[in-house]
């Protein structure tokens, strides 16, 4: 599915980063970032902009592609490394940062990927994250159509247990990215570092 939407021409979230993760970007130390489901590479490319040694990793080869093709007309280096998530590990105490930026996975899979998360991250390090939540089914405006995937705040807090939340909300927002991504959304948002 993802290779089909990403075939398409055009950047179908389009090129520019996450408003969210614009927004909070400064709080993740200088270093080594990894863009988990990062698709065409738009958040991944935007921080590279910002001196971050990003990899951008996502189960699409195709979107990869066209991240590298984003990141040559913006003049950064991007690493790109196609994976399933339920395949992948993330290496401990390796990351200054993590992005998760509209990435839906199953609780059991999410649950997963979290622990990795917390362990991935050096002592200092942050994860930011922005998700529809549950409140967005039936809005029509983007996001998946099963509860399964849309989680709670309540959830991610339990989920990124070790980890200091410094931003963490539920809200409502309008967001504009592309044609999939298109109105008044229900979304949850966290920002969150390891102690040390």
């Amino acid at each position: 599915m993802w290779n089909e939407r990403y075939s398409a021409p055009g950047y179908a979230y389009g090129t520019e980063p996450n408003d969210f993760l614009a927004a909070v970007a400064t709080r993740i130390p200088r270093g080594r970032v990894l863009s988990i489901a990062d698709g065409e590479g738009r958040n991944g490319v935007f921080l590279a902009t910002l001196g971050h040694d990003v990899t951008a990793m996502d189960a699409s080869p195709v979107g990869l592609a066209k991240a590298q093709l984003l990141a040559a007309a913006r003049g950064v280096h991007l690493t790109t490394i196609a994976a399933d998530l339920a395949d992948f590990v993330i290496v401990p105490d390796a990351w200054e940062g993590i992005v998760s930026i509209f990435c839906h996975l199953p609780q059991p899979l999410r649950r997963r990927v979290h622990e990795q998360v917390v362990r991935g991250l050096v002592r200092g390090g942050t994860y930011v994250l922005e998700s529809y939540s549950e409140q967005q089914l039936g809005r029509g405006t983007g996001g998946p159509a099963s509860a399964e995937l849309l989680p709670t705040l309540d959830t991610l807090r339990a989920e990124l247990a070790g980890l200091e939340m410094l931003h963490a909300v539920e809200i409502e927002r309008d967001v504009h990215e592309g044609v999939h991504h298109d109105g008044l959304s229900a979304v949850v948002q966290i920002v969150a570092r390891r102690p040390g």
